[in-house]
């Protein structure tokens, strides 16, 4: 059976009816501020712009056909995470759980993770969309345009995955919602730039790449590594947009600017405990940040969170020395070292390997299929 007419009748879940917690609003809205600016100087524009525009049109791709959807999935062990990984690890609550209740922990684990990913590419899709129309020059609308369909596939993917392996969600935690407000809600036009290309951005293909490189689980992998493949674009473009606009601007203007990244960055490091997963766990909340903090495992997942967001603001020109005192309390300074051109090569490189690796397998089992039915016929 096509598998479109397969897909067509299943019977529909609400995701509202999958949420561990409802949401507080089923309906954010943020109110709009800024102009939206058009531009009628048609020339080419930026070369550099233009060739990542190029590259952005040329790597669209479809996360119905490019994922292999029907590997399976354990959602008691979506990802194959080790126990000594998990926050309870080692307290007499881990001391306590059956094998169930483990799996039970790791599958809310990995739904609060992939929770978030999906309502920040929803947020990224909108940010893009508001990119397209508030910045002035024509090159970075055409590319904007681009991302914003590629945030709507990765919307479109962490939802399926969400919906059909594991079959629960989590809301959008709050650190992350106040994040995306104060970015949208700001009228400057450079503002969604900052707040989702370099830190919202940055911080998820940090996240993605720790998942990507250490989950034994064949789905998870495919997914986070092809959408990484197209975060490292949108990063890159942040920089190049950012980069020439900063340059600009007096000391006073980056000042502001770099207010705004400090406090988003201890959001971002506040959000990433998982504290919601332990509350449902019957874990008081004062007791469950406590274990979050204890954590050894979170402390090295939060200071490698970084690495793609450090050294990105630091290439833009943001790095007055409160921000550096900021980086160095966080204990995150030497990050802004990191290669991200490295970085995001390799990102490529492992999309492009996994695409190589299933194409051949796919290559030597349809030989196989011939050989076979070339033997039953011989016979």
């Amino acid at each position: 059976m096509d598998d479109d007419v397969r897909e067509a009748k299943e019977p529909h879940v609400s995701t509202h009816d999958l949420y561990v917690t409802g949401p507080r609003e089923p309906l954010w809205q943020v109110p709009a501020s800024g102009a939206a600016r058009f531009n009628w100087d048609y020339d080419d524009g930026r070369d550099r712009l233009l060739a990542l525009y190029q590259k952005g049109k040329d790597k669209q791709w479809d996360g119905a056909k490019r994922i292999d959807w029907d590997l399976e999935v354990d959602p008691y062990d979506p990802l194959g995470t080790p126990d000594e990984a998990m926050t309870l690890y080692g307290t007499p609550y881990w001391a306590k759980m059956t094998d169930r209740n483990k799996g039970d922990l790791r599958r809310h684990y990995t739904s609060w993770q992939f929770s978030q990913f999906l309502h920040g590419e929803q947020g990224a899709m909108v940010c893009a969309a508001r990119i397209v129309e508030s910045v002035p020059d024509l090159d970075a609308k055409f590319y904007s345009a681009t991302q914003t369909m590629d945030e709507a596939r990765h919307a479109e993917i962490y939802a399926r995955f969400l919906h059909t392996k594991l079959g629960m969600l989590y809301p959008i935690n709050d650190n992350l919602q106040s994040l995306l407000g104060d970015t949208l809600r700001d009228s400057r036009w450079d503002m969604p730039y900052l707040g989702m290309q370099v830190l919202i951005e940055g911080l998820a293909l940090a996240a993605f790449g720790m998942i990507r490189d250490t989950t034994t689980k064949p789905l998870p992998k495919q997914i986070l590594a092809y959408v990484m493949q197209d975060e490292a674009r949108h990063v890159a473009f942040g920089r190049m947009a950012l980069r020439d606009y900063y340059a600009e601007l007096s000391d006073a203007e980056l000042r502001e600017r770099e207010e705004f990244v400090i406090e988003g960055c201890y959001l971002m490091r506040d959000r990433l405990r998982g504290v919601e997963v332990l509350e449902n766990f019957g874990i008081p909340k004062k007791e469950a940040e406590q274990l979050s903090e204890e954590s050894e495992y979170l402390h090295l997942f939060r200071k490698l969170l970084f690495s793609r967001i450090v050294p990105c603001v630091k290439d833009i020109g943001l790095w007055g020395e409160r921000l550096q005192k900021a980086y160095v309390d966080m204990g995150v300074f030497d990050l802004g070292d990191s290669n991200l051109d490295l970085l995001m090569a390799q990102d490529e490189e492992i999309a492009e390997q996994l695409d190589k690796e299933r194409f051949e397998a796919e290559e030597t089992a349809r030989v196989a299929e011939v050989e076979g039915a070339i033997a039953d016929g011989a016979a």
